[in-house]
């Protein structure tokens, strides 16, 4: 069974701004500063666009992590999705939605979906150890683009 996360965050900037932000993958790697976190698209490019993929390596709970992507769903401004290809879950999907207030701002969306690996011992270390990893991370991630795209949006 599937453990989902979900994230919420309202950013002072249009949905264009944040979801471009979202998938560049050097504010990706800057957002989770002490993992040293690399990334290297399928493309070349830093942006990703539908059907990239793009391989991360980084150190979270004290040992090394790699997963690669591919932007599954692409419908800019408002959603993107981007699933696992290969790494270390069964299944890993992650959903970006972006809804534009009326007050020129956006509500970011984070919804993350993983399955574990070695059945109910698996289920147990994700429910215990994982997930909540990852909401924090998730919640690094919103901070760091709220602060990107709300600077943005004061210079522009």
């Amino acid at each position: 069974m599937p453990t989902l996360i979900e994230i919420e965050s309202v950013i002072g900037a249009a949905p264009h701004v944040v979801f471009d932000l979202e998938l560049d993958v050097d504010v990706h790697a800057a957002s989770l500063e002490g993992s040293q976190e690399t990334a290297t698209t399928s493309t070349g490019r830093r942006h990703l666009t539908l059907g990239d993929e793009v391989t991360f390596r980084a150190r979270h709970l004290g040992l090394r992590w790699c997963m690669t992507s591919r932007i599954t769903v692409y419908e800019r401004p408002y959603r993107f999705v981007d699933e696992q290809t290969q790494g270390p879950f069964s299944a890993l999907r992650h959903e970006h939605h972006f809804q534009d207030l009326d007050c020129g701002g956006t509500k970011m969306t984070d919804r993350l979906s993983i399955s574990a690996p070695m059945g109910p011992l698996g289920a147990a270390v994700t429910r215990v150890l994982i997930a909540p990893y990852l909401r924090q991370l998730l919640k690094r991630r919103a901070a760091h683009i709220k602060n990107l795209a709300e600077a943005h949006n004061r210079t522009a």
